[in-house]
């Protein structure tokens, strides 16, 4: 008889960040395309969130989830060049280790689809055991920008959550 292994499902969280969608004057897309996108791969998304274009609301968030050992949050919106866009910047504060392939490969996979992807300001960090992602806050580009990463994120996760490090063994 064959014992079944089920594969246990990282957490995730996704954080919108839009003034106008905390304050109820617009529908959240990106946010529940994100959690749609997680659950088909697996993510068990524990947490989901609305908070506006505020540094401060940003970082308590990011915190939170970190606390609450989240291991993969995304945020979608505040990556612009909006004075008011400071998601990249909140996530530079809160995590102590930076991981830059991840934002640096999304806006590679993205220039394929549109030239304006260079003006993007995505970041990517570790804080305690969580991954934090930046996205942009369109659905599509949102959608987009995960997709080409999404793959590596879960190898990533992995070894961040204790996981063996073999990276040679091409898996």
């Amino acid at each position: 008889m064959t014992e079944s292994v089920q594969k246990v499902a990282y957490t995730a969280a996704v954080i919108t960040v839009s003034d106008r969608g905390a304050a109820g004057e617009r529908e959240d897309a990106s946010g529940p395309a994100l959690v749609a996108l997680l659950a088909g791969r697996g993510y068990d998304v524990v947490r989901t969130a609305i908070v506006p274009d505020e540094r401060t609301d940003i970082e308590r968030e990011l915190r939170s989830c970190a606390e609450a050992d989240v291991a993969l949050v995304l945020t979608t919106g505040g990556t612009g060049f909006s004075p008011r866009d400071v998601t990249p910047e909140a996530t530079a504060a809160v995590c102590e280790r930076m991981a830059p392939g991840i934002p640096e490969a999304m806006r590679a996979a993205s220039m394929q689809i549109t030239d304006r992807a260079c003006l993007s300001r995505e970041a990517a960090g570790i804080c305690g055991r969580t991954l934090v992602v930046n996205l942009p806050g369109s659905p599509k580009a949102a959608l987009e920008n995960i997709s080409a990463v999404i793959g590596p994120i879960a190898h990533g996760l992995r070894i961040l959550r204790g996981g063996q490090a073999d990276c040679a063994a091409g898996e």
